[in-house]
């Protein structure tokens, strides 16, 4: 079963811990030389942010994907053109017993927004009926572990024009978080701080 898989690659994978800021942040490093780095909440045990990174074709450190909350757009002063603050934005963040995605800067009333799941294709697809936004996603957590996707899983509320997508967690990806958070919390972490250096 693919869920079992993506459990044994986690479980296999060379783990660091480190305990800053009120998160606790692990590091995988995959035996095929791909990484991904997760924050946790320490207080709520919430998945703050999730990213990914493989090898590229020369066998260089790819680009970090982050699936899982914000990116961190960082004002450069060299840039003369930049993305007008009031364009809409798309980023994911997970609750205990849902996937969830923020749109932010769309004010348009909810009855104007069409959410649908699209089995065929494996993505979620967000359309406006006054045609100002389309957006079409998947939900990688469920393409790791070959979990098929369900309309019924699905709602949306829209809220202070930030439109809230909610995709309702399958029990098999529960049990799996649950496990891996507590194999987590058995992670020897160290605190900011607290590494050894070696002087010279």
């Amino acid at each position: 079963m693919a869920v079992q898989s993506w459990s044994d690659l986690l479980k296999a994978s060379k783990k660091t811990a480190l305990i800053s800021d009120g998160k606790r942040k692990v590091h995988y490093l995959f035996s095929d030389g791909g990484e991904m780095a997760e924050e946790y909440d320490i207080r709520t045990d919430e998945l703050v942010c999730r990213k990914l990174r493989s090898k590229n074709k020369l066998g260089g450190e790819g680009l970090w994907q982050v699936e899982v909350g914000e990116t961190n757009t960082v004002p450069s002063t060299e840039v003369e053109i930049k993305e007008n603050s009031s364009n809409p934005v798309f980023m994911r963040k997970d609750t205990k017993s849902s996937f969830q995605w923020r749109v932010r800067n769309i004010p348009y009333p909810i009855d104007t927004y069409n959410i649908s799941v699209e089995p065929a294709e494996r993505c979620c697809i967000i359309r406006t009926a006054n045609k100002k936004y389309y957006k079409k996603f998947n939900i990688p957590d469920l393409d790791r572990c070959q979990l098929p996707l369900e309309s019924t899983a699905l709602s949306f509320s829209h809220a202070n024009n930030t439109l809230i997508i909610s995709y309702k967690k399958p029990k098999e990806i529960l049990t799996l978080e649950q496990e891996l958070l507590r194999e987590l919390k058995k992670l020897k972490g160290t605190n900011e701080g607290d590494i050894d250096c070696k002087t010279q």
